[in-house]
């Protein structure tokens, strides 16, 4: 939220403030007040409405500013829904399985054992244990970005000039770190991310080129296969060749889901699965159930 000392519905001056007393009823004042970017508690009262879901069944509920991060815990069979209201919002994802954090997305083998580069509906997300953290259920964009990794402190300054959080062009890297913080997690903890909205394309030579967005009001689902700690930060392309550091904001819904998670496997919700990727809720559930979660 925002607030502003000089705004006459909260205070005449910043005197307001000045005691104890005064602040304690500025403070107060702010309550139920709401901004642009901001998370909404509970998530029912987002103003943001989700098509087919009730706004009482939202868990989560978030537009997540430019340069912004955001992050959560989130159960099995949770859907998310990150969508891209004006064409320019750049979504930098991490999956860490939240009873045991050092299973994590590993982009390598989500490229690698499903044989597709490029992210779109039905492609698993995977860690390095063979198994499934989520799985893309729907896509609108397709402009994505599973090669690249998100943008670094350094390479922001000598672009951007800054590169830190609380900077005007903050990096990736650092947003997601702030995120993995709240969990108690660190820099070992940051395997590269994949990034939705902002696409990429290898050409025959070999070189990776940015193709950027597919337009505005497009979206992505993630299915959630496991409990798990999701990390988010919205900021530039590291690969977007505009001099101005170019981002919007970014809006993030979530509701409960787990019919969903027979519907893929049994080939109703996006048809029969590749051999890898139904391999790999094998191996997710066989270890859920040796867990005593399933």
């Amino acid at each position: 939220m925002t607030s502003d000392l000089h705004d006459p519905d909260t205070a005449t001056s910043g005197s307001a403030t000045a005691t104890t007393a005064g602040a304690r009823a500025h403070a107060r004042a702010q309550h139920g007040r709401t901004a642009e970017h901001m998370r909404h508690v509970p998530a029912s009262t987002s103003p943001t409405a989700v098509d087919g879901v009730s706004a009482d069944a939202l868990v989560w509920a978030e537009t997540v500013a430019p340069g912004g991060y955001t992050t959560a815990v989130l159960a099995r069979g949770t859907r998310i829904r990150l969508t891209d209201p004006l064409g320019d919002a750049c979504a930098h994802l991490l999956l860490h399985r939240a009873d045991a954090t050092h299973e994590r997305l590993n982009i390598a083998d989500t490229v690698k054992v499903p044989w597709q580069a490029y992210v779109t509906t039905g492609h698993p997300l995977l860690s390095g244990f063979g198994r499934v953290l989520a799985t893309v259920v729907a896509d609108t964009s397709g402009a994505h970005d599973a090669l690249t990794g998100t943008s670094t402190r350094s390479g922001n300054e000598a672009r951007f000039g800054s590169g830190a959080p609380e900077s005007t062009s903050p990096a990736g890297r650092e947003l997601l770190l702030l995120g993995a913080l709240k969990h108690g997690l660190g820099p070992r903890d940051l395997p590269p991310s994949l990034s939705f909205f902002q696409g990429v394309r290898v050409d025959a030579d070999g070189v990776i080129r940015w193709h950027g967005s597919a337009g505005p009001a497009t979206t992505v689902d993630l299915l959630l296969h496991v409990d798990a700690i999701v990390l988010l930060a919205n900021t530039a392309h590291p690969l977007d060749p505009r001099s101005e550091f170019s981002c919007s904001p970014l809006h993030v819904d979530a509701w409960p889901a787990a019919g969903d998670l027979d519907l893929l496997s049994d080939g109703s919700l996006l048809g029969e699965l590749g051999p890898e990727h139904r391999q790999a809720i094998a191996n997710t559930d066989a270890d859920l159930a040796a867990r005593g979660v399933l």
